[in-house]
């Protein structure tokens, strides 16, 4: 059972307060370059992605970004450092939501100025806490730990609340799971803003891919979590794909197909490897959340995976196409694929 947090809206998409949990990424364009960050704003936002953060190094960066939010389809957050500047221009700029460390951006009359302009449009702000970058007095009384993190945080949020801004989100990311796990259910135990997930350099498309898939995965199951970014050296498309695939497999939330198949055993008569590529390659972009197997064998056929929407399995050069477990016909394994899509186009077309 999630836990019910504070609800603020970035942009038209509203976040915790039980909301659906959502899926965010970042552009890696120069944030100068518009024609380049708007197409790669879009690339995001068509694969699934609803928030999209945009890095704003300097002036001129941020000079962009009321152009930038003009344009495009999902809300945008404006990625602060140092510099109380940037914020106050990309809040002028239409800007949906600001990530910053209230404990860089310099004098508490800055970090003032910062949010009453976003008190005034309504902006919530993520208060951005790293395992790396824990203030040095709190990293000398408490180290490199999760109540180290978790008191940089609550420093953060007093001076909101201070000011009395409470359109809070915050984040607490280590590269470690359990260090970022103990953290995020500490802080949870302690306040109720809305939490962003993620497990922070977490490495290559494939490795990344499984150890932000542990460490999302644990704090989900845990309640924990209402927006999320896997954080992948890659494409930021890949991102948005494997939060997704996240959240279906933990049955949170589903975009298109979830596939499952079976693995390939003894008894695999069939190519299941070659034909399960291409179901999902031919089937990635379609638009009903409905379960998908590909089975290998008769043990492991229609019965065992009754609870899909569609399904294949065979053995033998032949297989059987399946429908909620019921056989609908046999054909040859060099037609399963095109028989199964051929039954994905007709329930689309019922629906």
């Amino acid at each position: 059972m999630r836990k019910e947090t504070r609800q603020v809206d970035v942009g038209d998409v509203k976040v915790g307060g039980g909301a659906p949990i959502v899926i965010q990424s970042m552009t890696n364009t120069d944030t100068k370059d518009v024609a380049s960050t708007l197409e790669q704003i879009e690339a995001l936002a068509a694969a699934g992605c609803e928030i999209v953060r945009v890095a704003v190094v300097d002036q001129k960066a941020s000079e962009t970004l009321a152009t930038l939010v003009k344009h495009s389809s999902v809300p945008l957050v404006a990625d602060i450092h140092f510099d109380h500047r940037l914020a106050l221009t990309a809040l002028n700029g239409g800007i949906s939501k600001l990530r910053l460390n209230p404990g860089n951006i310099g004098s508490e009359a800055k970090v003032r100025e910062v949010v009453k302009a976003a008190q005034e449009r309504s902006v919530p702000i993520r208060i951005g806490v790293n395992s790396g970058s824990i203030a040095g007095s709190i990293l000398e009384k408490y180290g490199r730990t999760a109540t180290g993190m978790v008191e940089s945080a609550l420093e953060h949020i007093a001076i909101f609340e201070k000011l009395n801004f409470h359109d809070i989100v915050v984040s607490l990311k280590a590269t470690d799971i359990d260090l970022t796990v103990q953290a995020y259910e500490e802080l949870s135990s302690r306040v109720n803003y809305p939490l962003h997930l993620g497990i922070t350099e977490s490495g290559t498309k494939w490795f990344g891919t499984v150890k932000s898939a542990a460490g999302l995965g644990a704090l989900l199951s845990r309640g924990l979590g209402d927006t999320l970014r896997v954080s992948l050296t890659a494409d930021p498309v890949e991102e948005v794909k494997v939060g997704w695939a996240i959240l279906s497999a933990m049955g949170l939330r589903q975009r298109g197909p979830l596939f499952i198949s079976c693995p390939t055993c003894g008894r695999t008569e069939i190519d299941l490897e070659g034909i399960a590529a291409e179901v999902e390659k031919r089937l990635s972009d379609y638009p009903l959340p409905i379960t998908i197997a590909i089975m290998g064998c008769v043990v492991n056929g229609p019965g065992e995976a009754s609870h899909a929407d569609l399904g294949i399995t065979g053995g033998n050069g032949v297989g059987l196409v399946f429908r909620h477990g019921k056989i609908l016909r046999k054909v040859a394994e060099d037609e399963l694929v095109d028989a199964l899509v051929a039954e994905a186009n007709n329930l689309l077309a019922e629906r």
